[in-house]
């Protein structure tokens, strides 16, 4: 297994070199979104309304942090289980998507999108939520205030901790 250094903007050119079970430090912008906001960006899409960043390239983190202590950036920010997103996932991939941040397994169809696209799915080490979070040097809501942790929230990564769960040719650490 490999290790990376790779930046968000550098994942289109670091995926075909990836390989499920390396260990990658990520930094640059992410965005965190779960099962609410994953359906109101689906309304978006099919309305033909503007998304509130654009997918294209971007890195989803399944994430819904807790509120924000004093002095620091982000409360405890751990993944959610990314099954969750599965049906949301083919689309945004296709629509240039070029990473998910999650724990556990992903369906066939959401791999399929994954070689597919040449993406990447990231694992973070759930219940470590805390621990994480000092990896996550700015927080800013982008969109929907209204669903609290579960808004929409641009965040800086500096050397976030992840795994390489599933790699662009379909090579996976969970039996699917």
């Amino acid at each position: 297994m490999a290790e990376y250094r790779i930046n968000t903007n550098e994942i289109k050119n670091y995926a075909e070199k990836l390989t499920a079970g390396d260990t990658v430090l990520l930094s640059g912008i992410v965005y965190t979104s779960r099962d609410a906001a994953h359906k109101r960006i689906k309304e978006l899409i099919d309305s033909g309304k503007s998304l509130p960043y654009d997918l294209d390239g971007a890195s989803i983190y399944y994430a819904g942090p807790t509120p924000t202590p004093s002095g620091l950036a982000i409360g405890s920010c751990g993944p959610t289980t990314s099954s969750r997103m599965d049906k949301f996932a083919p689309e945004f991939l296709d629509l240039g998507l070029s990473s998910m941040i999650g724990k556990g397994p992903r369906s066939h169809e959401v791999i399929d999108a994954i070689i597919r696209n040449k993406a990447v799915y990231f694992c973070a080490v759930g219940g470590a939520g805390a621990i994480a979070s000092k990896c996550i040097t700015e927080c800013e809501v982008i969109a929907f205030e209204d669903l609290g942790c579960e808004s929409v929230k641009r965040l800086m990564f500096k050397d976030f901790p992840l795994i390489v769960g599933i790699d662009c040719h379909g090579n996976s650490l969970f039996n699917v």
